[in-house]
């Protein structure tokens, strides 16, 4: 599934791509949606193009490989957004069939990207839960000098973010054409990833989202959604209710299956609620 606008120079386009979702043995009810896409985004001019974030899987990587070289453009930048595994295990092939491009990203998620290869390489997590569909080798980005760069002519700027899904991320905005790409920000009809924030990293996140909606862009792309994504800005303010309605409903209920329940009770569309039933059952560890 792509999408597409245009300015005067530069066009953007998407990749989603549907997987199964990490979180196993969610309560019975919500089969047709215990799934979760993930959205590469590529930015591209006359001659050049910019690649941000990547997939988890080899085959997914590969189908999007294809993708970029029908663009028939030089792929100059991968961009990766945070050190979240399914945004940037597929680098190495990328790297390997683009061998002029870069690489980047800030220097607090290049420490990241190696906490996460460090960690896969010690306890295989993610091989585990996919087998046979994680590459065999994972390289992180090198450090971006400052916090922009370029695309025929037009600056790309890097916003760091702090916590969302994890910490230390960054989003993607691209001014000329009202552009910005969230990173795990922002979650387009999805339960958000809410694992590891705690109260004051849903605060912190609550920021983020305030921080992005300060860009005043004309569209967003979340970095998981339903596989036709619209990358409306109004998934700004969704978000940022489902948040304020996850911390209020934590603070009213004792179980994690009750804060599951009531959650759903509000949002009983939205794609992935493993996530939510990780999440709940994180936030009443925390609690205890």
């Amino acid at each position: 599934m792509s999408e597409s606008t245009n300015s005067t120079d530069l066009k953007w386009e998407l990749l989603v791509k549907r997987r199964t979702s990490a979180t196993q043995g969610v309560p019975p009810g919500k089969e047709d949606l215990t799934w979760v896409a993930n959205t590469v985004t590529l930015i591209y001019g006359q001659r050049n193009a910019v690649l941000v974030d990547t997939f988890l899987s080899e085959e997914h990587t590969r189908e999007m490989i294809d993708w970029i070289k029908a663009h028939d453009r030089n792929l100059e930048t991968v961009y990766i957004t945070h050190g979240h595994a399914d945004h940037f295990f597929g680098l190495e092939l990328v790297v390997k069939h683009f061998p002029n491009a870069r690489a980047i990203a800030s220097p607090q998620v290049v420490e990241a990207m190696h906490e996460s290869i460090a960690r896969e390489q010690n306890d295989g997590s993610w091989s585990k839960r996919f087998p046979g569909q994680i590459p065999h080798k994972l390289i992180p980005a090198q450090i971006l000098a400052g916090t922009t760069f370029g695309l025929e002519g037009h600056e790309l700027r890097v916003v760091n973010i702090g916590h969302t899904d994890t910490d230390n991320t960054t989003a993607l905005h691209v001014p000329s054409i009202g552009l910005v790409i969230s990173g795990d920000a922002i979650y387009n009809n999805t339960h958000p990833y809410l694992v590891e924030s705690d109260g004051d990293g849903r605060r912190a996140w609550l920021a983020a989202i305030d921080s992005i909606e300060a860009l005043n862009p004309k569209a967003v792309v979340a970095g998981h959604g339903p596989l036709d994504p619209d990358s409306s800005p109004r998934h700004i303010d969704a978000t940022r209710q489902y948040v304020k309605q996850f911390e209020r409903i934590n603070s009213e209920t004792e179980t994690a299956r009750e804060l599951y329940d009531r959650m759903l009770e509000l949002f009983p569309d939205r794609i992935n609620p493993g996530s939510l039933w990780a999440a709940a059952h994180a936030a009443k560890k925390a609690a205890r």
